[in-house]
């Protein structure tokens, strides 16, 4: 679950935030009541900027990556033809 807060409660609350984060709960920053930031795990920063380059096209390939082995995956699905 998330927290939801204004840019001034998450101003005046930062250390408590930044902690909120690091333990795995999202913070949603948000100014006249829509979301506009998030304060997130560094992890989940590197897993959103993988899947952002993967896009809709990436398939399961792109997305390899972050255990042992997964190399190894990654080349053995790119290398199989796609079909309909």
């Amino acid at each position: 679950m998330s927290r939801t807060l204004s840019v001034a409660q998450a101003k005046a609350t930062f250390a408590a935030c930044v902690r909120w984060a690091e333990d795995g709960e999202p913070i949603i920053i948000s100014r006249h009541g829509k979301p506009v930031a998030a304060l997130v795990q560094a992890a989940d920063v590197e897993k959103l900027t993988r899947l952002r380059a993967a896009g809709p096209e990436g398939g399961l390939a792109s997305l390899a990556g972050g255990w042992k082995g997964s190399e190894e995956l990654a080349r053995l699905v790119r290398r199989n033809r796609r079909s309909r």
